[in-house]
């Protein structure tokens, strides 16, 4: 047996050990580990100061190399001790743009499952499109690599009990990469929410607007993309012979063959925010609407969907309602914010603030006896003055409260800082498959309920569906 072979398996069997201890940690939602951060500190300190430095080096291998994917892999090579080695991807151009980033001598390949059986790979991030997310995590983690896998965890509900099972066999890290459950904003709210800082939650709502073509997936498309440069059956492995289609492999949103929609794309990040906020598991019931009201170019996605979501009482949060909503073509120009109401103020999350607002409802009354005959108005009055004796007057505190994260902050950075300490020191990772999964399916549903005009009944505690 060769000297790199026994050094791979002594690398594997690390990730595997390390790993263990995050899973058994991390049964819970959400792990509170809040980091302090300070507007004033460089943000790259983060690296070597919360994340810790580069004593074991972290070799990824990219999987799926378009735009998110070298996004992704950008961002988590900003911290120390980590390296790039392989990328995988269907079209030779993606690999070509990897060499000129990342050096000449990173190896490519066209099958990812060359990637995973390199020794010199550590940890793979998925960022296929969602058909490709269960067969190549569950490979991944079988073959012993830590796993940061983009969101959805899966295109369809039935592959999360896949994704669970390996994940707890294997005890390799595994993180869903929907970043909001590792923003400092996101736990700033949820230290908020906590103190009681809006008193007691009933309603949530949350939009992911869009105005542009890019925004409702309208990707390039380059004239020479052809099946000489595009593994095309591959790419549709495992369904029916179809002619290569230029849109349908760039533009793979749009198609229920390859995607989501935007429930399934979008909203996953509103739900991913809220249940590490409220350490909620997920709504109870899931009603939608919408259509197809702009983007006529051959599309399955709706570009307007509207989802009403119930959530029952638990140990974490109240009973609250959820409002949800994507426009594609938003003439407003477009946006994202999300809103916490409580009896007494809102929380408003931004892409770089969160804007506390307090509101006290009067204890009193009001009067409405402007109808009523006299002798009755001073009956009331006389009575009112009795019940609410007049106290002396009170200072009025500040009502608006705004919180920034520091010029530069990005949370997909500390999203790649929490999976690397889980592979360095096996804390629990955020966002875990069991997390991935109840985000992910109430998004899933979201489209489900809409097309079949039906309100469904999901058991957010066994993440089954009940009607």
């Amino acid at each position: 047996m060769s000297d790199k072979h026994n050094k791979g398996s002594s690398r594997k069997e690390f990730i595997r050990q390390v790993g263990f201890g995050a899973v058994g940690a991390a049964s819970f939602p959400f792990v509170a580990t809040a980091k302090k951060t300070s507007g004033d500190r460089p943000i790259e300190q983060l690296s070597s100061q919360q994340w810790g430095g580069s004593k074991e080096m972290v070799r990824f291998g990219l999987i799926g190399a378009g735009w998110q994917g070298q996004g992704d892999l950008s961002v988590a090579l900003r911290h120390d001790g980590t390296s790039v080695t392989a990328a995988c991807d269907l079209y030779k151009s993606r690999l070509n743009k990897c060499k000129e980033t990342w050096g000449q001598d990173l190896f490519t390949t066209q099958k990812y499952e060359e990637v995973l059986e390199r020794d010199d790979v550590d940890a793979v991030i998925i960022a296929t499109s969602d058909h490709w997310h269960e067969r190549i995590a569950v490979d991944a983690m079988q073959a012993g690599k830590a796993v940061y896998l983009e969101k959805p965890m899966v295109q369809h509900i039935d592959e999360g009990d896949n994704i669970l099972r390996t994940s707890d066999k294997t005890g390799v890290p595994f993180q869903v990469g929907s970043q909001r459950t590792s923003s400092i904003l996101f736990e700033k709210v949820r230290e908020l929410v906590q103190d009681g800082a809006i008193g007691t939650l009933n309603f949530v709502e949350g939009y992911w607007d869009r105005f542009s073509a890019i925004g409702a997936w309208q990707y390039s498309i380059p004239p020479s993309a052809s099946t000489n440069h595009i593994d095309w059956q591959r790419y549709r492995k495992g369904m029916p012979n179809k002619p290569f289609d230029a849109k349908e492999f760039f533009r793979w949103r749009n198609y229920d063959d390859y995607g989501t929609g935007v429930a399934g794309d979008l909203f996953v990040h509103l739900f991913s925010g809220l249940h590490m906020i409220l350490d909620s598991k997920g709504p109870n019931s899931i009603m939608a609407t919408g259509g197809l009201r702009y983007w006529h170019d051959g599309r399955d996605a709706e570009d307007v969907v509207l989802g009403l979501y119930d959530y029952k009482e638990s140990a974490s949060h109240p009973p609250f309602s959820m409002a949800l909503r994507v426009n594609f073509a938003d003439g407003s120009g477009g946006g994202s914010k999300t809103r916490l109401v409580g009896d007494e103020g809102e929380i408003t999350i931004n892409w770089s603030d969160v804007t506390l607002r307090k509101s006290k409802m009067d204890d009193r009354p009001g009067k409405t006896t402007e109808s009523l005959g006299a002798s009755v108005q001073e009956e009331y009055e006389a009575w009112y003055a009795e019940a609410y004796p007049e106290t002396r007057a009170q200072i009025i505190n500040p009502r608006e409260f705004v919180y920034r994260a520091p010029e530069g902050y990005n949370d997909v950075y500390d999203h790649f800082g929490y999976l690397l300490r889980a592979i360095r020191e096996g804390i629990p990772v955020v966002q875990d498959a069991t997390f991935g999964l109840r985000a992910a399916a109430p998004a899933l549903l979201t489209s489900q309920a809409l097309r079949n005009k039906s309100i469904i009944s999901w058991d957010p505690e066994q993440m089954k569906v009940t009607t």
